[in-house]
């Protein structure tokens, strides 16, 4: 069983920076972002495995995911943040080394982490 625990979150301006991160407590070859705005669907943000990463267009150029393996640790550095990005964050893992964009590929998900982009 693994489990994630996200932290980061919080309010900023847009324009500002977040940087998210997500510690996981088993081994995992493959992570993931998502977010969900009040009321929507749950979207695929970024993600990392061996094969390398992948964005959501949305985020394309403003957010960078990166892991360190020595920490269990995968990271979401957002900058140019915008209103529209405003959503709690998701952390996903799963065990199979293929980077996915689909929620039900990943077996495991945190808590998630709120980010309140104010105009």
């Amino acid at each position: 069983q693994v489990q994630l625990v996200e932290s980061g979150g919080g309010l900023v301006q847009a324009g500002g920076s977040l940087r998210l991160s997500c510690v996981g407590s088993g081994r995992t070859f493959s992570m993931g972002w998502f977010r969900q705005a009040p009321g929507k669907e749950r979207d695929f943000v970024a993600a990392i495995a061996w094969s390398g990463t992948a964005y959501a267009d949305s985020v394309k150029g403003r957010f960078t995911i990166s892991r360190d393996n020595t920490k269990n640790t995968v990271y979401l550095q957002m900058n140019s943040l915008k209103p529209e990005d405003t959503a709690v964050y998701y952390c996903a893992a799963q065990p199979r080394p293929t980077r996915s964009l689909v929620a039900t590929d990943y077996d495991y998900w945190g808590q998630g982490t709120q980010v309140t982009v104010s105009s």
